[in-house]
This record gives structure tokens, sequence and C-alpha cells, in this order.
């Protein structure tokens, strides 16, 4: 059967076309934290949660301030409280798949899943500090993430330990690691500290639950209770600081 033939001059009438099927976006993902940090804290386990903290406030730091610059920019008439809001939405959400994030088996598995949850955690605290007018590239907000994910109980001791964190750091970028430990102790060791800073308190469970060729996926239950957690204590910290200086430390 042939088209019908235009009538007065008229162009034809173009088929039927199928609905648009709306493009969407594909959905947010946690990061991972960068390569060169786990080298970092598989060479010094111990004192891995700092290394996490140190290399938070310098890659994450500018990308909460640019965040929150960008939202007030947008809202400006959002509280700081509301900015704090989406935040802990966002990475709440996040919390949630950081468990799923690895896609490895056994301990090496478990190892990466909280070591993203901890990330993850890292990168909301400085977004909520930064929603306060808190700036989130100061030294000092290292020390905050370590006492705020309870790796320290106060701030004094959190320096001590940032302090030899960055010496290590240091040392082993111009002397290089020292003698290697085997493989599987430093993994258990370094997701022991990790998954204390990510707030699972059942660590040495979650570890002990580990044989080979069983993937670990920590629960999103679990991950997302302590990340709330963490955030009701970042908010109380953080809105002492409404209307101070932006990186103003405090006495």
């Amino acid at each position: 059967m042939t088209d019908s033939a235009p009538l007065d001059g008229q162009p034809a009438a173009l088929p039927p076309q199928p609905p648009a099927v709306a493009r969407t976006s594909p959905p947010e993902v946690p990061e991972a934290p960068p390569a060169g940090l786990w080298d970092r804290m598989r060479e010094d386990p111990q004192y891995a949660p700092e290394h996490l903290a140190l290399e938070a406030v310098r890659r994450l730091g500018p990308e909460a301030a640019q965040w929150a610059a960008r939202v007030r920019a947008e809202q400006p008439a959002a509280s700081p409280e509301a900015l704090a809001d989406q935040a802990v939405r966002k990475f709440v959400n996040h919390a949630r798949l950081s468990g799923a994030v690895s896609g490895a088996a056994g301990l090496p598995g478990a190892v990466i899943d909280v070591g993203v949850l901890a990330w993850t955690q890292a990168r909301m605290v400085l977004h909520v500090a930064a929603a306060f007018g808190v700036d989130p590239t100061q030294p000092d907000r290292a020390t905050d993430l370590l006492v705020l994910q309870k790796v320290h109980k106060v701030a004094e001791s959190a320096r001590l330990a940032l302090g030899v964190a960055a010496g290590r750091e240091r040392a082993g970028a111009l002397f290089g690691s020292g003698g290697q430990n085997p493989l599987g102790k430093v993994m258990v060791r370094l997701g022991v500290r990790l998954a204390q800073m990510a707030g699972v308190r059942a660590a040495k469970r979650v570890f002990a639950k580990v044989v080979p060729g069983a993937a670990i996926i920590l629960g999103t239950w679990a991950n997302s209770s302590a990340t709330k957690e963490l955030a009701e204590r970042s908010r109380a910290l953080y809105r002492q600081h409404g209307g101070t200086v932006p990186g103003q430390r405090r006495p």
C-alpha cells in the first residue's frame, strides 16, 4: 500500500512517530577513595583513618566549598539547616549503596566497602560544614572528622595522630615503605580501622564472617544508620558556627 499523494500542494503528513522515551541519567553512586590513598592506608593501616581524613580535606574540601557557593547562589533564601538537609539526604543515600560498590568477594571486598563508606561519610561532614559557613578546606576539618567519627575522643589526640600520619606520609614519599607485612594481616587491620571510622561497631564480627569466595556487603540499614548518627553530630558541631567567618578557628 502506497502513501496518499499530497493535496493542494500541501506536504504529505509524516507517519506517526513512536512516543519519545524520557532520557534518564544513571543514578549517582558513591565514589571510592583514590588509589593513592589506598596505597598509603595499606602501607600504614594503624593510621588509616588519619590518612583518610587528611586526604578528604585536601580532595573533598574544595568540592564541598564549591557546592555550598553554588547552592547559595541558586537558593539565596535557603537557610544553613536547609542546605545541610540537602547534603545529608544525598550522602545517606550514597551510604546505602556503598556496600555494593566494589563487587569484590571476601576480605578485600569487605575492606573496600568500609573504605567507601568512610569516604562517603567524610564527604558528608565536609558538606555539612560548608552548609553552615565553616570552611571545609581548613586543616582543622581533619581533626573534626576524626572526633565526629569517634576515632579519637578529643581534638588534641586527633591532632597529634594527624601529625604522626602526615609525617609518615612524607617519609613514605621520600623513602618508600619499609618492611611489608603479610597482606592478609594488613587487610584485617585496615578493615577494622576503617570500620571503626565508619561507625561499624561490629567490625570484628563482620570480618570474622569472611570466608574464601563469600562476598561481604555491609547492610544498607547499618550504613545509613551510622551515617545518620554522624550527620546529627556534625550538625550539632557546625551549628555553633552560624554567623562566624568561614574557616575561623574555634577557641
